[in-house]
């Protein structure tokens, strides 16, 4: 049982996460805003595009690494719907499980939460959101060094590495990727971005003095949605800070100041409906910091 931690009472004052967690089977239990999480235990994908697998093993580690913080919204409710697995290969069926326990999750204007997983879980969860919304634009924030827009091989299919482009295929794709590294993504990859109208900043771009400039790209993007989702590719971040994924970035930015800055502000979008985290492989994590560290991430949203 991963949902467990310091107990100080039951009054509400002195509650933490592990506190205000139901584990759920009946979708119709969901109220509008509950926070309704699903584990996306596949890395499949991540096995298809050549990376280091474990990742199927992060969701119960980031549930852990997140139980014991304190509730600060009084309004806080947590409803886990377990995990989904992929114990035969078949990437796209668990995709498909997965897209259609989100839609039924937002339906009820639930706040959908995954914790993943390889990113594979981009094109799942976002297939979710549309048809939950078909009629509305959906913005994706895409925290990440890649863009994951390659096209997949036929012999090799979808992959960790192909979300964006799967979603393009459906017609024009409305994406902010902030973060993206120049030794991360070919000139192929970038020629793809901009076929593709994908926005971004380089991890380059994004620092302190720069952050009238980041508030003002997330601004325009989100403007011109009616949906947020928020993804976050834990390889985003200096290999010092989260050693624990699939692809580790020794040049990759760190959750400081002006990140948490940015984040928080993206966090307080009232049009943010789904979010995830990506890429936390325990395999490869040091004391598991990496997954504190998203956890940390998740419990942003929670208590914003």
């Amino acid at each position: 049982m991963f949902w467990q931690g310091r107990f100080d009472g039951d009054d509400p004052l002195y509650h933490r996460i592990f506190q205000r967690v139901s584990l759920e089977t009946n979708y119709g239990a969901i109220s509008p805003n509950d926070f309704v999480l699903h584990g996306f235990a596949v890395d499949e994908g991540v096995r298809r595009n050549k990376g280091r697998t474990g990742a199927k093993d992060a969701p119960d580690i980031i549930r852990k690494n997140t139980a014991n913080f304190p509730v600060v919204n009084p309004e806080f409710v947590l409803k886990d719907f377990g995990n989904i697995s992929c114990d035969d290969g078949d990437l796209e069926k668990s995709q498909k499980e997965l897209a259609a326990k989100v839609s039924e999750v937002l339906k009820r204007k639930g706040k959908s939460i995954v914790f993943g997983g390889g990113h594979e879980v981009t094109f799942a969860h976002y297939s979710g959101i549309k048809n939950a919304f078909p009629d509305q634009k959906i913005g994706i924030i895409n925290i990440d060094a890649h863009f994951d827009n390659r096209e997949p091989g036929e012999s090799v299919g979808p992959s960790s590495g192909t979300g964006f482009w799967q979603i393009a295929q459906d017609g024009n794709i409305h994406s902010l990727h902030l973060g993206i590294q120049k030794n991360s993504n070919t000139l192929k990859l970038f020629d793809v971005a901009h076929q593709f109208g994908m926005k971004y900043m380089l991890a380059d771009e994004l620092f302190f003095e720069n952050l009238p400039a980041v508030y003002q790209k997330i601004d325009d993007f989100t403007a011109e949605a009616d949906v947020i989702y928020l993804t976050i590719c834990m390889d985003v971040f200096n290999a010092s800070i989260a050693p624990g994924v699939s692809a580790a970035a020794y040049n990759g930015i760190f959750s400081d100041s002006p990140f948490m800055h940015y984040f928080r502000h993206i966090l307080k979008s009232e049009k943010i409906a789904a979010m995830d985290i990506a890429e936390v492989n325990p395999t490869f994590d040091i004391g598991e910091r990496t997954a504190r560290l998203a956890a940390s991430l998740a419990n942003e949203w929670f208590i914003i």
